[in-house]
């Protein structure tokens, strides 16, 4: 800390973000734009009991020669093939990490979306509805699922394309009118 105190720990779990942080200590050298080079259980090259995963991590693979994409399912998957093998009793064999890209899907619109899968590919309102339905499956419980269908119905029956940003005026040009 700042302090120079520490707090003892058996595990440190370290969010850094989409720009990974060069920690001190580390070898400097194991670094490939900002992020760590790990070997396919998410060791960070050249440490037995570091680990990085998601953007912070650099896994060069027969499928991904320069290092994973920098999306959020790389990050849940290598934490759970992780979390995975550090349960296993020692002894055991881990598994090695290796990204499936199941595509990609974006909102681009009013109505509109792009939708990039590994066969096929498509766009325009269809792709809306498909990356509803599919954010609508992913959602956990029928509770959650059934409140943002009505609140996205309620949004799209009353035209409401409001970006939900907080926007606070500056007080100074307001009383100057």
């Amino acid at each position: 800390m700042k302090s120079g105190k520490s707090i003892p720990s058996n595990n440190v779990i370290w969010a850094a973000g989409v720009t990974g942080n060069v920690i001190d200590g580390l070898n400097p050298e194991i670094m490939v734009r900002n992020r760590y080079k790990t070997d396919r259980f998410n060791r960070v090259l050249g440490y037995d009991n570091i680990f990085a995963i998601g953007d912070i991590a650099y896994m060069e693979t027969p499928k991904y020669p320069l290092g994973h994409p920098q999306v959020a399912n790389v990050a849940i998957h290598q934490g759970k093939v992780l979390g995975s093998n550090l349960l296993k009793k020692p002894g055991k064999i881990w598994d090695e990490y290796e990204y499936n890209d199941l595509g990609s899907m974006a909102t681009i619109g009013k109505y509109r979306a792009v939708v990039d899968l590994p066969k096929f590919k498509f766009q325009g309102f269809f792709a809306w509805y498909f990356w509803m339905f599919l954010h609508l499956m992913l959602i956990l419980s029928v509770r959650n699922k059934l409140a943002v269908f009505f609140n996205w119905m309620w949004s799209y029956l009353n035209k409401d394309s409001s970006l939900r940003l907080i926007i606070i005026p500056n007080r100074k040009n307001s009383t100057e009118q």
